[in-house]
């Protein structure tokens, strides 16, 4: 039961806080530098497989383990770090191959990854750990 709760808070505040910062963040921003190359409307498979992908990884590698140790600030850490790899992957890659990718697109969507990804892990360990007792 505990490992269902802290999925579901974890997909909760990882759906909800990414939603808001995609409309209100970076959509703007990857239309102002590769606005042509967005797909309209957005694919909403390829978004769901990710989303629900990611968030078994952050559970499985870092806010289960976490929980388990009883250190929820190793989750925070643990998850940034996650946040970074995956996030740093898909944005250095871009970066690297894309001529229209720019340097702002890396820097706001990695310290975006960086830190949804450890707060959504911090946030489902404590969830999780408070309604356990």
């Amino acid at each position: 039961m505990q490992a269902a709760i802290l999925y579901v808070v974890t997909a909760a505040v990882f759906l909800a806080a990414d939603a808001l910062m995609l409309r209100q963040v970076m959509q703007p921003l990857f239309q102002r530098h590769i606005g042509d190359w967005l797909a309209e409307p957005i694919r909403m498979g390829p978004a769901v497989g990710f989303y629900l992908a990611y968030v078994a990884a952050i559970c499985w590698l870092v806010s289960w383990p976490a929980l388990q140790a009883d250190a929820p600030g190793r989750a925070l850490l643990n998850g940034a770090i996650l946040g970074a790899a995956a996030y740093g992957t898909y944005e250095f890659t871009n970066y690297a191959t894309l001529t229209r990718w720019s340097l702002q697109q890396v820097a706001v969507d990695l310290s975006w990854g960086i830190a949804l990804t450890g707060v959504s892990a911090l946030v489902g360990v404590l969830v999780a750990r408070w309604i356990a007792g």
